[in-house]
C-alpha cells in the first residue's frame, strides 16, 4: 500500500493493463468502431477557416499511405525521420505514418534556427527530413546531404497503396527521439520506446477518465513537444476524440471553438489559461462541457488554478508533472481531490520516491530529488550510455527536481532544476544562450538566468560583461537582435543588463544562483 493510495480516485485501477502493442495501435484500434468520427479537423488560429478534416478511417488510410511513401524513399525500419512541421494534420499523419512503417519519429520546433535543426538532425543520424517548402528544415537538410519531402510531397504519398506494418518490438524499439537538456543540461535525444508511449497513454486517459467517441479536444500546444505529443495528441486519438488543431494558440480563437464546438478537452499550459483569463473572448466563452484541464511544464499558480475554476463555475483545472524522460506524465492530481501547488499522485504503475543527497529516503514534508519509476521512463538517451547511467539506476529516474511529499501522498515541486529556464512551459538552457552571445565581439562575459515573470513563470534575462573597446557603443536591443538571428524565440532574452563584473567563486565559478537571488529579492521588494 502506497502513501497515495488513500487519495486515489475511485475509477482508476492501481494497475492497468498494458498490450505489447506498436504506437500507431493506438490511432488503428479506432477505426472499426469509428471509422466515420471526425478525427482532426485543422482551424486557423486567426479567422477560424477549417482546413483539413479527417475521419478515423481517412487518416489511418493516409497513415499507412505515406508508411509506402516512406519506404519508398528508403525508410528502413529503425529508421530516424525528422519531422519539422507546426501542429497540423501532417504533423500526426507523420508521427504514424513513421511508426506504421517502423521507423523512430524525431520531432523538431518548426520555428528552431537553422543551427539547432542542425545539432538536432545531425547527432540523430536522420535519415529523412520532412518540412514545408521553402522552410530553413530544407537547407540543413541540403547542407547535410539529407533527403527531404515538403508537405505537398507527403500528402501525395498519401494516395499509395499501403504495405504491411514495418516490424516492432514495443519494449526495445524507440518509437520517438525527444531532445531535452536532461537531466544535465546537455541536449540529448530521450529514447522514448512504443511500450513507453502506450503505457503513458492509457495510464493518461485512464487518469482523466476519457470517454472513447464523446471527446473534443483543442490541439493548440506544440506537438513536437511531449506534453503536445501526448496529451493532445496520442491520448484523444486514443480515445477516439476529435481533435481540434491550431497551429498556434490564440486565446479568442480558442474560446470561440470551445464555445462553438462544445469542447469537453482544453489540455496545456498554465500561460494559455492566464490569457484566457485575460481576454474578452476567454472571460465569455462557455466552458460548461469541459471535463478535465490538465497543466504541466511549467507550475500552476493557485491563483490561476482558482480564477479559471471560478470562471468555469466548478473544479476542471488540475496540474500534472512529468518528463520529456518519462514520456512525458508521471504524476496528476485528482480531478475532484486536487490541491492547488501540488502535482498530485503518481499514476498506476507508477513509483515515487523523495531522497536526500545520500540516496536515502526522507520523511514526508522533507525536501529532496524526486525519483521516479514506471512502464513511461525511457530506455536512455541517444548514443550516451554513460549519461543514461547517471540519469536511470536499477530503473530509477533522477529527475534532478527538489520536491516533497505530504503525509497523504501529495507531491509538491519546491525548486526547478538547478540551472534550468521554464519559460511558458518550454525549457531553456542558459549555456546555449550564453554561447551565442560569446558570439558577439562585444561580450566579454555573460550569465544567463530566468527571471520571475508574472505571464510566463519565468523569462530569459542575460548579464553582460561588455569589452572595454565596445562599453557605450552596443546596447541591449543589438545584442537581443543578435540572439534573435540564432535562437528560437523562447531561448532569446527579454532582457540584458550590463555590469562591470560577475560574482564569480574563488576557484573562477560563474555564480548564477547569487544572480538568481538578488532576481528574487528584487520581485519581492517592488511595490
Amino acid at each position: 500500500m502506497k502513501p497515495w493510495h488513500g487519495a486515489w480516485p475511485a475509477h482508476v485501477p492501481h494497475s492497468l493493463d498494458y498490450p505489447a502493442a506498436p504506437a500507431w495501435w493506438l490511432l488503428e484500434r479506432n477505426v472499426a468502431r469509428f471509422g466515420e468520427r471526425v478525427a482532426l479537423r485543422e482551424l486557423d488560429h486567426e479567422t477560424l477557416a477549417v482546413g483539413r478534416t479527417l475521419t478515423y478511417a481517412a487518416l489511418f488510410r493516409a497513415v499507412r499511405g505515406v508508411a509506402a511513401g516512406l519506404r519508398a524513399r528508403g525508410v528502413a525500419p529503425g529508421a530516424r525521420v525528422a519531422l519539422v512541421l507546426p501542429n497540423s494534420a501532417a504533423l500526426v499523419i507523420g508521427y504514424y505514418a513513421t511508426w506504421y512503417a517502423g521507423g523512430a519519429a524525431v520531432p523538431v520546433n518548426a520555428a528552431a534556427r537553422g543551427s539547432e535543426l542542425e545539432q538536432h538532425l545531425a547527432d540523430a543520424a536522420a535519415s529523412l527530413v520532412v518540412a514545408p517548402r521553402g522552410a530553413v528544415a530544407h537547407a540543413v537538410a541540403e547542407r547535410l546531404k539529407l533527403p527531404a519531402v515538403d508537405v505537398d510531397e507527403l500528402r501525395a504519398m498519401e494516395a499509395l497503396a499501403p504495405a504491411p506494418p514495418g516490424p516492432c518490438e514495443p519494449a526495445r524499439d524507440t518509437a520517438v527521439l525527444l531532445y531535452t537538456g536532461g537531466t544535465t543540461g546537455t541536449p540529448k535525444g530521450a529514447m522514448l520506446s512504443h511500450r513507453n508511449l502506450v503505457a503513458n497513454t492509457i495510464q493518461f486517459a485512464e487518469w482523466y477518465a476519457f470517454a472513447p467517441g464523446e471527446e473534443t479536444s483543442i490541439c493548440a500546444i506544440p506537438m513536437s513537444h511531449s506534453g503536445g505529443l501526448a496529451g493532445v495528441m496520442n491520448v484523444p486519438l486514443s480515445a477516439a476524440a476529435t481533435l481540434l488543431v491550431f497551429g498556434r494558440f490564440n486565446p479568442a480563437a480558442v474560446a470561440r471553438t470551445v464555445t462553438a464546438q462544445r469542447v469537453t478537452r482544453l489540455f496545456g499550459v498554465p500561460t494559455m489559461f492566464i490569457a484566457l483569463l485575460n481576454d474578452r473572448d476567454g472571460r465569455a466563452a462557455d466552458y460548461g462541457r469541459l471535463r478535465a484541464c490538465r497543466t504541466n511544464a511549467a507550475p500552476l499558480p493557485p491563483s490561476v488554478k482558482a480564477a479559471f475554476d471560478a470562471l468555469v463555475g466548478r473544479e476542471v483545472l488540475v496540474e500534472g508533472y512529468g518528463l520529456t524522460e518519462t514520456s512525458p506524465l508521471t504524476h496528476a492530481n485528482p480531478i475532484e481531490r486536487a490541491r492547488p501547488g501540488s502535482i498530485g499522485l503518481p499514476l498506476p504503475d507508477t513509483d515515487a520516491r523523495i531522497v536526500d543527497e545520500r540516496g536515502g529516503d526522507v520523511t514526508p514534508g522533507e525536501a529532496g530529488e524526486l525519483l521516479v519509476r514506471g512502464p513511461q521512463v525511457m530506455l536512455g538517451y541517444w548514443n550516451r550510455p554513460e549519461e543514461t547511467a547517471r540519469a536511470v539506476e536499477d530503473g530509477w529516474l533522477h529527475t534532478g527536481d527538489i520536491a516533497r511529499m505530504d503525509t497523504d501522498g501529495y507531491f509538491a515541486i519546491v525548486d526547478r532544476r538547478k540551472d534550468q529556464i521554464n519559460t511558458a512551459g518550454f525549457k531553456v538552457w542558459p549555456r546555449e544562450v550564453e554561447e551565442t552571445l560569446y558570439a558577439h565581439p562585444a561580450v566579454r562575459q555573460v550569465a544567463v538566468i530566468g527571471v520571475p515573470d508574472d505571464y510566463r513563470g519565468e523569462a530569459v534575462k542575460a548579464f553582460v560583461v561588455l569589452t572595454d573597446a565596445h562599453r557605450g557603443r552596443v546596447d541591449a536591443r543589438a545584442l537581443i537582435a543578435f540572439c534573435r538571428e540564432r535562437l528560437s524565440g523562447y531561448k532569446v532574452p527579454r532582457a540584458v543588463e550590463f555590469r562591470d563584473d560577475l560574482p564569480m567563486s574563488a576557484a573562477g565559478k560563474l555564480l548564477r544562483r547569487e544572480l538568481r537571488d538578488e532576481a528574487l529579492t528584487d520581485k519581492e521588494i517592488r511595490p
